[in-house]
């Protein structure tokens, strides 16, 4: 792990007074950003699919003097996600920032990824992103403005090989976070893409797979990557305080690749 600290960086009322709302916020990139909000001044509404791991991040933000309340939520279920960010702009009467940030990743070509998979990826990838930020939107409108963080991937910009689920829906969720960008920016609403590339957490599974195990993977990224390594997720983090961040204000529609230089 990264011994930085995004306290380093920013400072502690950046945020304050600002509600954010994260989607699978239980671990790994997720949890960093939620955690980094929250030292940042925000309260943080965490959800994930996990409930035990959305209640583990908001209490652990808690632990550290910082707001936050947990909720479990599907993103594939639309009326799960309405539900949940109506419940929010409800208690909290404002919403100022979303990290739509569920994803699913499946390995394999043309011949070998199941449309079941290919749908199953679209549904996480673009789908849950749609339908969240379709509900943030109103609200941000009514209150002047706000700023949505869609993951996608540094495949959203580049090509792997053996991935078409992965890379067709992450260049979709960039081209789509595009799109809002330019139709909403009259209303002061943001929309970026956070494009990481290798964090080494368990959602490299399909990867390494893919790439024929561990060891493989650890090749690729020690050899491939310009700068030799793996991201860390609270480098990542710091680049979701940016953009959730008044530090970003003239960056709308942005693909902000996070790679190593893998993608050059």
């Amino acid at each position: 792990m990264n011994e930085t600290s995004v306290a380093m960086y920013f400072s502690q009322d950046l945020l304050s007074g600002r509600v954010a709302f994260l989607t699978a916020a239980g671990s790994g990139i997720g949890r960093e950003g939620a955690l980094a909000l929250a030292r940042c001044g925000a309260l943080v509404v965490v959800t994930d699919r996990d409930a035990d791991l959305a209640a583990g991040t908001a209490d652990e933000i808690v632990a550290r003097g910082g707001v936050a309340t947990a909720h479990e939520l599907d993103v594939t279920d639309d009326h799960a996600i309405r539900a949940a960010i109506g419940a929010a702009v409800a208690e909290h009467g404002r919403l100022d920032i979303l990290h739509s940030h569920a994803g699913l990743q499946v390995q394999g070509c043309l011949e070998e990824v199941a449309v079941e998979d290919l749908d199953a990826s679209w549904a996480l990838n673009v789908r849950s992103h749609f339908v969240a930020a379709r509900c943030v939107v109103g609200q941000m409108k009514k209150q002047g403005g706000g700023t949505v963080i869609i993951t996608a991937s540094n495949s959203g910009v580049q090509y792997d090989r053996e991935m078409i689920a992965y890379a067709t829906t992450k260049h979709a969720a960039v081209a789509m976070t595009r799109q809002m960008a330019a139709d909403y920016a009259r209303y002061n609403i943001r929309f970026n893409a956070l494009c990481p590339g290798f964090v080494d957490t368990p959602f490299n599974a399909g990867f390494e797979l893919q790439m024929g195990g561990r060891k493989a993977l650890e090749s690729y990224v020690s050899n491939a990557i310009p700068m030799g390594r793996w991201g860390y997720a609270d480098e990542i983090a710091n680049a979701i305080v940016f953009l959730a961040s008044d530090m970003s204000n003239y960056m709308t529609g942005h693909a902000l690749v996070m790679d190593g230089g893998e993608c050059i």
